[in-house]
């Protein structure tokens, strides 16, 4: 728990740190998030262990950022830029903590895929992983450089990701002679990349937020 801060240098010194916390807490998403697309499309054993490992790191740093923000925001500040940085930052660190456990719900669901044999479409599948993969590093490089206009182009990328599980949920829907359990479990592959694309766009908002002042 962060003490009461005797100088105005020691608030925006602790507010920093909290930026860094927040960035090494991106970082780790964007490394589980790795982690459960090599698991699936290079079924790969031991990077879908290791995601429950590195989610509790993740959850970690949510708990404890969101508490160290709430404790200067109740201290206040006559710099209104923090303010709204730190309120902006409780909602962030709640979209990268969602994108870590989808990416660990990926990792789970790539070991139960591997007895099965993959669709020919599965490359499609790995173009709509990439693109999400692309979205989430372009929202956290808009964090780290406060960018308000590379965090804006963000929502521009969702619309493809968004195509892209219309086309794959239609190609599931109309498959015969797969097993059952691979393709509802490619239905929720599909359902978690473009709820994870969803968050990321959200800290694209949110980071925009921080450098404009607008929602």
């Amino acid at each position: 728990m962060l003490e009461f801060p005797a100088r105005k240098q020691e608030y925006e010194r602790r507010v920093r740190l909290v930026e860094q916390d927040v960035l090494r807490m991106g970082a780790l998403v964007e490394n589980s998030f790795w982690l459960a697309h090599t698991a699936l499309f290079d079924r790969n054993l031991e990077s879908a262990q290791h995601i429950p490992i590195q989610d509790k790191q993740i959850d970690r740093y949510y708990r404890q950022i969101e508490q160290d923000c709430l404790h200067l925001i109740a201290l206040g500040s006559s710099n209104q830029d923090n303010l709204r940085l730190l309120s902006a930052i409780m909602h962030l660190v709640r979209d990268l903590e969602r994108i870590g456990d989808y990416a660990k719900n990926l990792g789970e669901i790539s070991i139960r895929l591997l007895p099965y044999n993959m669709p020919i479409f599965m490359g499609r599948v790995l173009l709509m992983s990439q693109r999400c993969r692309s979205m989430l590093s372009m929202s956290l490089g808009a964090l780290a450089n406060l960018d308000g206009e590379q965090a804006r182009q963000v929502k521009i990328k969702d619309d493809a990701v968004d195509d892209d599980y219309d086309r794959l949920f239609q190609l599931l829907v109309e498959q015969e002679g797969q097993a059952g359990e691979a393709l509802l479990l490619l239905v929720l592959v599909i359902h978690h990349l473009e709820r994870m694309a969803d968050h990321a766009t959200n800290i694209g908002q949110r980071v925009a937020y921080i450098v404009t002042g607008d929602r």
